[in-house]
């Protein structure tokens, strides 16, 4: 007999995505969810789906006919100031964003970018190292990127710190469940978006120069143009925010792999791609059902929301043998996906990659080893990752008496 798909029964509620958690709870939570109920249910939000295996996610990612992004493209639904191209629709509407956006992110353009970025990564470590001690979250993770985001859309540095303050404060109220302080927040970062899109006009600047110029000379709606130039004034600082800090608070628990990248620097791009399988940041982007379906013999309704976990995915043993271990050479590590898959992939995955390879190049060329000497605090769902990472760093010259460690991790 053919097992009925079963529907959200009343009270059904399987993890609590506000839950204080630790380095290690929320993976061992997934990992449990895969076994017995990979498509998950949870009544907070007012209640979503969340699925946590890998071929759930990805198939959803690839039905862009079935699941719409345009309802609401997170779990929670905060967007309440307006729709932002690309991310908030779906095709045909979403493909003109995108293909301008695409050509800032070409080879030729990251490497042409790529001066700038290694200055910013080098200047912000070097002072971390001169310094001894630092909480890496603060300190570089909620800050470099502002400064290489700024680099890209050609803004001064002071307006760099005012996105990341306010960055910052905007991503605290989403974790908090700050309805009116996230409006308060995006409205802020659309007036800096619209004073960005001024300034264009009235430089008349290249667009084949500038992505907010290219947008504006690419006929779209002036107000779809607006939000889009908001939501890539943001996205691109929130996950380097919570992933860097959780990336070097492994690496400082495993000296020998420290070692091994430092003598052998070619394999740190291998190293990155591992991390960012192992310690993807996202749990929270999610679709909306355009039809009743069924998921892992669930059946989730027309409009209900689901949440796609990569988080639990890129863990997924049934694609990642030892997947919740750290790997280096991963052989099919080309299945893992940090930055989603399908028409919404995200078009700076080539800039993230290069921020991640060059702050382990400059940090492991600039000591002899680092050690986590506090507490590491979590951030808070949608992402996942840390906030707050103290650390002790030894330049090469001090190779003895190396400060000790923190706690250890898996």
């Amino acid at each position: 007999m053919t097992q009925e798909p079963v529907p959200a029964q009343p009270g059904e509620h399987h993890f609590d995505p506000l839950a204080e958690e630790t380095f290690t709870s929320a993976h061992e939570l997934y990992k449990d969810l895969r076994g017995r109920c990979p498509v998950a249910r949870s009544e907070t939000y007012g209640g979503f789906w969340a699925l946590m295996r890998h071929r759930d996610v990805v198939g959803v990612l690839q039905d862009s006919d079935t699941f719409t992004t345009s309802v609401q493209n997170v779990v929670p639904k905060f967007a309440f100031t307006g729709r932002r191209p690309p991310l908030h629709l779906d095709p045909p509407e979403h493909t003109d964003y995108r293909r301008v956006i695409n050509r800032f992110f070409t080879k030729g353009r990251m490497a042409a970018l790529e001066p700038a970025v290694r200055g910013h990564v080098a200047r912000i470590i070097g002072e971390l190292v001169a310094a001894g001690e630092a909480d890496v979250g603060p300190a570089y993770a909620q800050t470099m990127p502002a400064h290489v985001f700024a680099e890209f859309f050609h803004l001064p540095i002071e307006l760099a710190a005012r996105i990341e303050q306010i960055s910052a404060e905007y991503v605290r109220a989403i974790q908090l469940v700050d309805d009116e302080e996230v409006k308060r927040g995006s409205r802020l970062l659309y007036g800096i978006a619209a004073d960005v899109i001024a300034a264009r006009k009235a430089e008349g600047t290249d667009p084949g120069d500038d992505l907010t110029a290219a947008l504006l000379a690419a006929g779209l709606p002036d107000d779809m143009v607006l939000g889009c130039v908001r939501q890539l004034l943001v996205t691109g600082m929130v996950a380097p925010s919570v992933f860097i800090g959780t990336m070097l608070a492994h690496l400082a628990e495993h000296e020998d792999l420290q070692a091994l990248l430092r003598a052998e620097p070619e394999r740190i791009p291998a190293a990155v791609e591992e991390y960012l399988r192992l310690f993807t940041p996202y749990r929270g982007m999610s679709r909306t059902a355009r039809r009743d379906v069924v998921i892992g013999g669930r059946l989730i309704r027309e409009g209900e929301p689901i949440a796609l976990v990569y988080t639990s995915a890129n863990r997924d043993e049934e694609v990642f043998p030892r997947g919740e271990e750290f790997v280096l050479d991963r052989p099919n590590l080309r299945a893992a996906i940090p930055f989603g898959a399908g028409i919404h992939a995200c078009p700076g995955a080539p800039l993230a990659r290069m921020m991640l390879r060059m702050t382990l190049e400059e940090l492991l060329a600039r000591t002899s080893s680092f050690t986590v000497c506090g507490e590491i605090l979590m951030a808070r769902w949608a992402e996942w990752g840390t906030r707050s990472v103290p650390m002790r760093f030894t330049p090469p010259a001090l190779t003895s008496g190396a400060g000790a460690s923190g706690p250890a991790r898996s």
